[in-house]
Formats: C-alpha cells, structure tokens, sequence
C-alpha cells in the first residue's frame, strides 16, 4: 500500500513559525512518530511525504535518525492541502492502484489502524477512518442561535488515514480544478463526484496535534503507550 504524508503547513494554531510537525513530542519530532506508525504498518510499502522544500533538510535528517526500511519520497507541497494531494497523486509511483493519506500531526495513529483501512480500501473506491460522536452537536446560525440539534447516532468525527482508488482520486482532484471546489479533505471530492466512501472505524486516540494542549495530550499518550 502507498501512503501519502501532507505535511506543508505552517503551525499557526500552534504559535509556531515553522512547520509544526518539526515540534518535538516525547523527544522526537511530530512527523517522526507518523513515520514511525507507518513503517510499522506491514501493509504500507512506500511513503511520500508532501511538504515544502525549505523542509526537506529537516525532513531528511529525521528520515535518516529513524532508519526507515520503508522508501521515503519528499513531494513539494502547493499552497493548500487540496493542491498538496494533487501533486502527491501525479508523484505516485505507476503501480499504485490505491493510496492511503494521512495528516502528518495525527501523529497517534496507530500501525494497526494503517493495516486496517490499507485492507479495507481494496473493497471499496473510498473510506475514511472515523469515530462516533459521543456529545450532542447543535446547529447553530450567524448569529449564535441554534438552529437544528441533529441524531448524533448519524454523526462521525473524520480522521485519517483515507483511503482511495488513485484513478478515481486523480478524476475527481481534476473535477475540482475545473470546478474551482475548495475542500478540506480528500473524501468531499469523492462526495461532491457522487462516489460512495465508507466510515472504517477509527481510534479515540488519533487526535490531530494543532494547539499546545494537543501537545500535552499527545506527550500523556506516548508515555501510556511505553514511549
């Protein structure tokens, strides 16, 4: 399975001037327990990591620390998430019939949630991993009234990995440009084509580390888990 890293964006949330997954958690760098998830995945075969080049350095360097036996490829990122796909997509290697993508700072992610959706995404076109929401959610308008409390029992959190057909990925990321679509994430391409993606149950753990309390979070579960 090709695994597909965007890791281009600057930790604005974060308070950081620089590319946050280089922020240290537990003595290693964000992105390095990302990699480290992945090369313990026995399903992930290649690694591309979709970042600007002003990071490669740092980005090689944390590589080479790791001693990875996995291929690691640096894939110049664009100016957002949607266009840095798309040039990981066109950097595929041509064997790759599926791809799964993960956000670099959902650094939590475990190897066996990575094997989980790399099978389950050769039965389906499209699947994201997810977790049933547990609070009531409320709709609320511009100016702060509610306005809808939905059925929770339908609502998911999305995560990552989300796991493609690259064929149809490819289409629907062109689709986009034509279209001028902006989306924050890989599956409302495959929404907005009309293709079904499928909920892959996902880990409680698998936050995305944006703020310094995810931070804190994220230090308190690698200590949990022996690191």
């Amino acid at each position: 399975m090709y695994l597909l890293i965007p890791a281009a964006g600057i930790g604005k949330r974060m308070g950081s001037n620089r590319n946050k997954l280089l922020l240290k958690v537990r003595s290693q760098p964000i992105i390095a327990w990302t990699l480290l998830a992945a090369e313990a995945a026995n399903t992930i075969s290649w690694i591309g990591i979709i970042s600007q080049p002003t990071d490669w350095p740092d980005f090689n360097a944390i590589i080479a620390d790791l001693k990875l036996t996995k291929p690691v490829e640096l894939i110049q990122g664009g100016s957002t998430r949607q266009e840095s796909v798309y040039n990981g997509l066109q950097s595929l290697p041509v064997a790759a019939e599926q791809v799964l993508i993960h956000d670099g700072a959902r650094c939590l992610a475990t190897p066996d949630l990575f094997n989980s959706c790399a099978q389950a995404i050769r039965h389906c076109p499209g699947l994201i991993a997810g977790v049933s929401v547990k609070d009531t959610i409320k709709v609320v308008d511009e100016q702060g009234i509610i306005q809808e409390t939905p059925d929770r029992r339908k609502l998911w959190a999305a995560q990552t990995p989300q796991g493609f057909d690259v064929k149809l990925l490819k289409q629907c990321h062109a689709e986009g440009v034509r279209q001028g679509w902006e989306v924050t994430d890989d599956a409302a391409l495959f929404e907005k084509c009309g293709i079904e993606v499928r909920i892959v149950e996902g880990e409680e753990t698998n936050l995305k580390v944006t703020t310094p309390q995810d931070l804190a979070i994220a230090e308190f579960i690698l200590t949990t888990r022996g690191f």
